[in-house]
């Protein structure tokens, strides 16, 4: 099988998994004990915690471990705006091609905790204009959120230039970094942000543990109770082995990502250069250098995305039309409607996107294949 849908998950490193394995067998103590099986284990937590605000540039304290990304962004959101409404703020700030764990929280905070939310729009490359996010800005804004790279077209934010307006309106700046982890500057200092999420399995970590970063001084209710863990923003005994190999994942990815991210763009450019010249009616979605580095996005005229997706799998090629977590779904893509595509034109979308593994080999295959597949395709709708 050839993988190029490195944006919905990734393998797990060995080495990432060689750290991990002392604490399901020898050191699987909780970290709420007192004795020296337990101490072993909080000690690795707060070691991970450490890695990761070496990361972040950022205290250790102001890491909350999670069970996944969406869960960050849901805490985020909630506890962040929640917070804010009991000093009478109730207004969010975000864009329309946001992952649905921060739209849906959104709504769901406007449907029962009577939340206004301002939706900015993106431009055809999917940009966020910071100038619009300063006009949105009201007294009651409670939460900025805006994503750092886009999951569905692979977008880069600037991020930065947002976060600066938001300090200087004293509004809490939240990203969710998911898509970002494992090949962007995560830099909380220089990207202005005071809340900042990572799902572990988007760089090679396992599935099942995410962090949010929150700065210091932010005002923040949790959102889930219990036993007090995570300095009492995040109840729930400490997955060990998790936590610690989403800081020996992102340390390795961060460490490699300046060489990983100029082979990973040749790449991208080789598959999108090929597939230009073979396919006709077909072009490219997000912006065109503001992007993450092994991320491909096209738009196919006249062929939907599931008979290419059933088309490449029994090719040996695993793809997908954009969030992993709407697979399936026969509505057209949010961020592509709001960045002013058709339904009917992003129906045809397809995501292509490479990781550690893939090969120029690889890249000339799918570029051989896929035209066959997309004139299949195209025939049987006419």
């Amino acid at each position: 099988m050839i993988y190029l849908d490195h944006s919905a998950t990734t393998a797990v490193d060995p080495r990432v998994l060689e750290a991990m394995a002392p604490f399901w067998t020898e050191a699987y103590g909780n970290p709420s004990s007192i004795y020296g099986l337990g101490r072993r284990a909080a000690a690795a937590v707060e070691a991970a915690r450490a890695q990761v605000a070496g990361v972040l540039n950022c205290r250790p304290a102001e890491i909350v471990f999670t069970g996944c990304g969406t869960e960050s962004d849901n805490l985020a959101l909630r506890g962040v705006g929640l917070a804010q409404a009991a000093r009478g703020r109730r207004h969010l700030i975000t864009t329309p091609i946001e992952h649905h764990a921060v739209l849906h929280t959104a709504a769901d905070l406007a449907e029962h905790f009577d939340f206004e939310v301002t939706t900015l729009a993106v431009d055809r490359a999917g940009l966020v204009d910071p100038a619009a996010v300063a006009a949105a800005i009201r007294p009651d804004t409670a939460l900025i959120s805006v994503m750092y790279a886009n999951n569905e077209v692979g977008t880069v934010e600037p991020l930065a230039e947002i976060g600066a307006i938001a300090r200087q309106h004293g509004i809490p700046f939240h990203t969710d970094a998911v898509q970002a982890g494992g090949y962007l500057s995560l830099d909380v200092e220089a990207l202005n942000v005071d809340l900042l999420a990572l799902s572990a399995h988007k760089f090679h970590g396992p599935k099942g543990v995410g962090l949010l970063y929150v700065r210091q001084g932010t005002r923040l209710w949790p959102t889930q109770t219990g036993g007090g863990q995570e300095r009492g923003r995040r109840a729930g005994t400490e997955n060990v082995p998790h936590i610690v190999g989403l800081a020996r994942a992102l340390e390795l990815a961060q460490a490699d990502r300046t060489d990983e991210n100029a082979r990973l763009s040749a790449l991208r450019e080789r598959l999108a250069e090929g597939l230009c010249a073979r396919i006709p009616d077909i072009a490219l979605s997000g912006h065109p250098t503001h992007r993450l580095p092994g991320h491909l996005s096209l738009v196919i005229q006249g062929a939907e995305a599931e008979g290419l997706l059933i088309g490449l799998d029994l090719a040996g090629v695993a793809a997908s039309s954009g969030s992993a977590c709407a697979s399936g779904s026969p509505t057209p893509s949010h961020v592509l409607t709001a960045m002013g595509f058709s339904p009917q034109e992003a129906l045809g979308a397809l995501r292509l996107t490479l990781g550690r593994a893939n090969t120029e080999t690889e890249v000339d295959y799918v570029v051989e294949k896929l035209p066959e597949i997309v004139a299949r395709v195209r025939g049987m709708t006419r």
